[in-house]
């Protein structure tokens, strides 16, 4: 088991790693719409999804995997009616098959965030 932490990606806001590779599976931490050379979350839900994948794709990128190893994909999102917004987003970063996907409303997201997208993905897809 090890870490992977990609100089593109924001940090970690707390204790806790990029992404912990084990075996053939890779466990990526939420990634939010924070632009790392901004040091901000992007305006909008749609930017911060895309933003959050384009943060996955780096972390995925230090295993030299992409979006095509997408198993499965968890998406937490601070309004429900966000949810066609964010999977209009979602449907051009994936071909079929289709990873799994589980979508949630919850309270709060760190930094204020919009949206946060958490993936696990397999080094064997």
């Amino acid at each position: 088991m090890y870490k992977l932490e990609a100089k593109d990606a924001p940090d970690a806001l707390g204790p806790y790693s990029q992404a912990i590779v084990t075996g053939d599976l890779v466990f990526l931490s939420g990634q939010l719409g924070m632009n790392k050379e901004k040091g901000a979350l992007e305006e909008g839900v749609e930017a911060q999804t895309k933003q959050a994948f384009k943060n996955i794709g780096a972390v995925l990128a230090e295993e030299k995997l992409t979006l095509d190893n997408v198993v499965k994909v968890t998406v937490l999102l601070s309004d429900i009616n966000d949810f066609a917004k964010v999977n209009e987003v979602y449907a051009t970063q994936f071909n079929e098959p289709y990873p799994a996907r589980s979508a949630f409303a919850v309270k709060d997201i760190p930094a204020g965030g919009l949206v946060e997208i958490e993936v696990i993905a397999s080094k064997s897809k």
